[in-house]
């Protein structure tokens, strides 16, 4: 998680379930998803269970534990190496194209170089027209804002892990998902490698809008979606202020909390919340592809020790999950979208 550029005061706590009717929207969605399939000589198994036709925030979960079991895991370390290898394994096993775009910074304590790399997961990559979902990868060096132990070790199971884990449940549905437009899930490297508050945020976000500039691809990217620290265990969503500042984003977000809205996810709160500089500044002011963040900021353990596990929720990840797969499920059939 980057910086956090205005005052913020403590959101109301208050939880909300309200899942019911997603519930049923999406398996309905995905029932559909499979019988356009079928046509195609697809058909999955009539056997599935119908839990395997919905998003699962405790597997999502499971996902975020095992990635903290790998310990830190900032830019270059050895922990992010494995996290990285059991990235690239996860989608190569869901049929998805994976793209690595390596880049290399030198490290400002010791001026050696550091190996860093952007991850771009593609689902029908023929599809031209192009959503991007995204979330950084890499844990800050240390917990600096530790009260009590600012170089101790620093997991971040929230502000690292639940991007991440909520990528890799969601593209459990990515195969099955019809519609014209494609989706690339990109994990940034070097969100927040930061040893010193002079050094500078989301080298990976930049390096990729960079390319995407100078370097075009055949495809284009219609929008995108951070996902940043979004399994707090008490979640509320306000909506980040340069998301709706922007005239090219403030749609976008009117369709996902509307999405949210009517499938009873009240934690997605329609009011401005903090400004905040994190991987979609760039994607939106380097790569001109309009990007929103949802983040909750309202995090007592950013930045510290206790951000692990025990502080996270397999309830918050599903919120975010399942409001993520409706949206992009009503923007396949033609629903409100990119404009």
């Amino acid at each position: 998680m980057c910086l956090v550029v205005d005052s913020r005061g403590r959101l109301p706590g208050r939880r909300v379930d309200g899942m019911s009717r997603l519930r049923t929207v999406l398996s309905l969605c995905v029932a559909v998803a499979c019988l356009l399939k079928a046509s195609e000589g697809e058909l999955l198994s009539a056997a599935e269970p119908a839990a395997a036709n919905e998003f699962s925030g405790e597997r999502a979960y499971g996902y975020l534990k095992a990635i903290c079991e790998l310990g830190p895991r900032p830019s270059g370390s050895i922990g992010m190496q494995k996290q990285r290898a059991m990235i690239v394994r996860h989608f190569s096993n869901l049929d998805a194209e994976v793209t690595r775009q390596p880049f290399r910074i030198r490290d400002r304590r010791t001026g050696e170089p550091v190996v860093m790399e952007n991850l771009i997961v593609s689902f029908h990559p023929d599809r031209n027209d192009r959503v991007l979902l995204a979330a950084h990868y890499d844990t800050r060096p240390y917990p600096d804002r530790d009260p009590v132990d600012p170089e101790g070790v620093f997991v971040g199971a929230n502000d690292g892990a639940s991007g991440v884990a909520a990528l890799m449940e969601l593209g459990r549905f990515m195969p099955a998902l019809a519609g014209p437009i494609g989706v690339d899930f990109v994990f940034f490297d070097a969100e927040e490698y930061v040893v010193d508050r002079r050094d500078p945020y989301c080298l990976g976000s930049i390096h990729f809008a960079r390319r995407y500039v100078s370097d075009p691809p055949p495809h284009r990217y219609l929008v995108g979606v951070l996902l940043d620290m979004v399994a707090d265990e008490n979640l509320l969503l306000p909506q980040e202020r340069h998301s709706i500042t922007w005239p090219d984003t403030r749609g976008l977000v009117d369709d996902i909390w509307q999405a949210a809205a009517e499938v009873g996810a009240r934690e997605f709160v329609p009011r401005p919340g903090p400004t905040v500089e994190d991987d979609h500044v760039p994607l939106r002011t380097i790569g001109r592809i309009p990007t929103c963040d949802i983040i909750d900021f309202d995090y007592p353990h950013w930045h510290t020790t206790k951000d692990t596990p025990e502080h996270c929720s397999a309830a918050s990840l599903e919120t975010v999950g399942r409001v993520m797969l409706y949206w992009l499920t009503r923007l396949q059939a033609g629903g409100r979208g990119p404009r």
